[in-house]
Parts: C-alpha cells; sequence; structure tokens
C-alpha cells in the first residue's frame, strides 16, 4: 500500500510538539467529528503526519508517523469513535505559518485551509513536500 500523508492539529498548551517527543509517543485521542475519525481510520502505519500548533500559534511545527493503525478510543465513553499512535520524527527546523500556507500557491489548497475545523486532514505528497522545503 502506498505512503500516504496527513497533518493533525493540536493547541500547543493542552499537546504540543515538544511534549510529543519528551514523550516519544502518543495515543490521538479525543477526535469527535466523524470526518476527522474517518481521516484517523485510513491512516497506516508509517504514514508521515505534519504537527500543526493551532489557535494560539498557528503554525506547523513537526513532522510525526504513525506508529499504530486506528483502534477504539479508549477515551470514547459512547459512540463509535478511533484513536491512533504517533511518534515524533523531529521538528521543523522553522516553523510554517498559517500565513505562508495561505499564500504559497503549492499549499494554499491544504484541507487546512479550506476545511480549518477538522483536526485530522490528508495532505497530498507535493504539499507535504513543499511544507517540509518552506520548514528548512
Amino acid at each position: 500500500m502506498a505512503k500516504q500523508w496527513w497533518l493533525v492539529k493540536s493547541e500547543p498548551e493542552a499537546y504540543s510538539f515538544r511534549q510529543l517527543q519528551s514523550d516519544g509517543s502518543t495515543v490521538w485521542t479525543g477526535v469527535r467529528n466523524f470526518q476527522a475519525r474517518n481521516n484517523l481510520r485510513a491512516m497506516r502505519r508509517g504514514d508521515a503526519v505534519l504537527f500543526y500548533h493551532s489557535v494560539s500559534e498557528k503554525q506547523l511545527v513537526g513532522i510525526a508517523k504513525v506508529s499504530r493503525e486506528a483502534y477504539a478510543d479508549p477515551t470514547a465513553t459512547e459512540g463509535d469513535w478511533s484513536c491512533v499512535e504517533l511518534e515524533p520524527v523531529k521538528p521543523l527546523a522553522r516553523p510554517v505559518t498559517l500565513e505562508v500556507i495561505k499564500k504559497d500557491p503549492a499549499t494554499a489548497e491544504m484541507a487546512l485551509i479550506r476545511n480549518s475545523r477538522l483536526s485530522v486532514t490528508p495532505v497530498t505528497r507535493e504539499q507535504f513536500e513543499r511544507v517540509l522545503k518552506l520548514g528548512m
């Protein structure tokens, strides 16, 4: 199966990329949107993940990878919700701000822009590679 690319969002005050690096891995729980849940369920082990600090920072700050595919979210008290496990790969040398993402033709159509409420979105290979270049 081909590798896929994703973006996850977290408020840095709630869970930051630095915390993920410190922890070494995390269970990505608490997603309560059906489309975002379906995106979690589509993730495969080894898929690359852009880590976005939302709300207070609004910038891409790191790269993670899926280390365990979707399973039942242990924090869900009702409903059919899923989670995945993520591991840090590396921080971006330079954060890529939302302003830069919106202005760059290669990233302006990212789901982050088009559907900003989703906490888990797919990213194209081209978008992922462009973010890496912008974050050098």
